[in-house]
């Protein structure tokens, strides 16, 4: 569905469309806009380590990731008892996804968000830690482009293949059988290790 039909029946976040617009995102400004920074980031680093010592560093970095990726999924998006502020920014983050998951200009983090991050992220670590920390960020990076490009995918592609239909299964069970499990999204092996897996027999009071 292409976002000028969807347009009709977007759930709105904001008053302002300027705010509003900065809600939405293709998948080619996405890629266009991460293919540059990416680059970016990588040439700020390149020649601070030795090959071992950046595979090392970008291998902790993606790991990291991972877990960072189910817990701010399970415990900041999933969040039930907060008051109504609270309620309200988690429902801009992520509660809408779950009201509409097949808008195609929000499945993925808008830039001013993720950008921001990465920026205090490798602000803070080069500051702790010097230049060659550089690579731990672009592991974090990698790990959290190829999850939004999963999620992505697991909303709006056809995930063939044992492992794309495994992840799209994942997924979709979080959004229709329970959305109290099935937390992670491009390390799936994290729900089974945590307790949080779920299956395809729906819990009682599931919501989508």
């Amino acid at each position: 569905m292409s976002g000028s039909i969807h347009n009709s029946q977007r759930v709105r976040l904001f008053k302002s469309d300027a705010l509003e617009r900065t809600t939405l995102l293709s998948p080619q400004t996405f890629a266009a806009a991460w293919s540059v920074l990416a680059a970016t980031l990588i040439w700020t680093a390149w020649g601070t380590a030795s090959i071992v010592r950046v595979l090392v560093l970008v291998a902790s970095g993606m790991f990291v990731w991972t877990l960072f990726e189910y817990a701010l999924h399970r415990f900041v998006f999933h969040f039930d008892n907060g008051g109504p502020r609270i309620k309200r920014t988690l429902y801009l983050m992520h509660g809408n996804h779950h009201d509409d998951p097949s808008d195609p200009l929000r499945g993925l983090m808008p830039l001013p968000i993720s950008v921001s991050v990465t920026a205090i992220s490798w602000t803070t670590i080069v500051l702790a830690f010097g230049l060659e920390a550089s690579w731990s960020v672009i592991g974090a990076l990698c790990g959290y482009l190829l999850y939004d490009t999963l999620h992505y995918a697991c909303h709006h592609a056809p995930m063939r293949g044992r492992l794309g239909s495994a992840l799209k299964r994942h997924h979709m069970r979080h959004h229709y059988v329970d959305h109290r499990g099935n937390y992670a999204i491009s390390a799936i092996g994290w729900d089974r290790v945590l307790g949080s897996r779920i299956g395809s027999v729906k819990r009682p009071s599931a919501k989508p």
